[in-house]
């Protein structure tokens, strides 16, 4: 089985005044993949679209 290829948007939660310096994310149904952009092949940060939401509500208390 092939995996599909990942298709990275920028976090509409990254905010910053430089557009390089922001979260990436690809979503799959099962899985939410982060990255950071500016080192997208140092390593991805996989969570459940449940945990993605959980760490979102809390993010945005901010």
């Amino acid at each position: 089985m092939s995996t599909p290829e990942l298709h990275w948007f920028k976090s509409t939660y990254s905010d910053s005044s430089n557009g390089n310096d922001c979260v990436e994310v690809a979503t799959t149904p099962a899985i939410i993949h982060i990255r950071d952009s500016k080192n997208p092949h140092h390593g991805i940060l996989t969570l459940s679209p449940e945990a993605w939401a959980d760490f979102l509500t809390h993010a945005t208390r901010a």
